[in-house]
């Protein structure tokens, strides 16, 4: 999940744009209270406050698309999995912008039901890959007694099956482990240590450019699989509003301001979710749960 932020110039002009009142497509929500958008991504740059300029950008859009009163839509950005947690505990929560990992790590705790899927400026897709010291790993039974870290770490049975289950299930021996410091992760690669690096597919792009990318190489690549998911929080959004503001969300690409407000989270446009994509990597994880002979 690549939701970056773009540098702030424009962002005052677009609050004004993005206001503008268009012919409404829905009756206003139903509901009193705002419809609050939480987005997560564990790992990656950004911090809530910094980030809140553009939420609030992107909120009046999604509002505006939807023909609801400014202010019908609040949205806010968390960059730790912790923090996204507890936002997402409360009631006002509806709708959560997310990776794959962490919808895969935490669907049935949060009731989260894929609604629709963000096409970024890579395409819809991602593509997972594991670095490790040139020449270090053959296999995935050669992880035993490795370090696995990585931005998708959080999530152990993502990484064991939807990304690393067509190359191999890593040894039980084998520590999964979150940090979102990648660079530092590579150096340890690098230097020889027993670390294997996730990486997504930026990043697995990126390594050629490191002082030391001839130590390293990408000894597994997953298919590629769902990037980020707009995700319904259990049934906090009414069947009605539901409709509206999905559908104001797939219409924000269709305004040259609503778009430049996607551009600013380095997305291009919402889509209709990939269902099958999604079944494929939850049975993945299933099986990555099963008992190892």
């Amino acid at each position: 999940m690549r939701l970056g932020f773009v540098a702030w110039s424009g962002i005052a002009t677009l609050v004004a744009a993005v206001a503008a009142p268009v012919a409404p497509a829905t009756a206003a929500p139903s509901t009193r209270a705002p419809v609050v958008i939480v987005v997560c991504a564990p790992g990656y740059p950004g911090t809530t406050a910094a980030a809140q300029p553009a939420m609030d950008v992107f909120a009046s859009a999604a509002a505006t698309a939807a023909g609801w009163p400014a202010g019908s839509v609040q949205a806010a950005y968390f960059e730790t999995a912790e923090s996204g947690l507890k936002r997402l505990a409360d009631s006002d929560a509806a709708l959560a912008l997310v990776s794959l990992p962490f919808f895969l790590q935490h669907e049935g705790a949060l009731r989260l039901a894929p609604r629709l899927q963000v096409v970024q400026e890579s395409g819809a897709t991602e593509t997972w890959g594991l670095a490790a010291r040139r020449g270090r790993l053959a296999s995935a039974a050669a992880l035993d007694g490795w370090e696995i870290t990585g931005t998708a770490g959080y999530a152990p049975d993502f990484v064991r099956g939807p990304l690393l289950g067509g190359w191999g299930t890593p040894p039980g021996t084998a520590r999964i482990t979150f940090t979102a410091n990648v660079l530092s992760a590579l150096r340890r690669a690098a230097a020889g240590e027993p670390v294997a690096v996730l990486v997504d597919g930026a990043q697995a792009a990126a390594l050629a450019s490191l002082p030391f990318a001839s130590d390293l190489e990408i000894v597994a690549r997953s298919r590629p699989l769902p990037g980020t998911i707009l995700c319904s929080v259990g049934a906090r959004l009414g069947g009605a509003d539901a409709r509206a503001l999905l559908g104001g969300l797939q219409r924000l690409h269709t305004r040259p301001e609503w778009a430049e407000v996607l551009k600013t989270m380095r997305m291009t446009r919402f889509e209709a979710v990939d269902a099958a994509a999604i079944d494929a990597a939850r049975r993945d994880c299933v099986a990555a749960r099963a008992p190892r002979p």
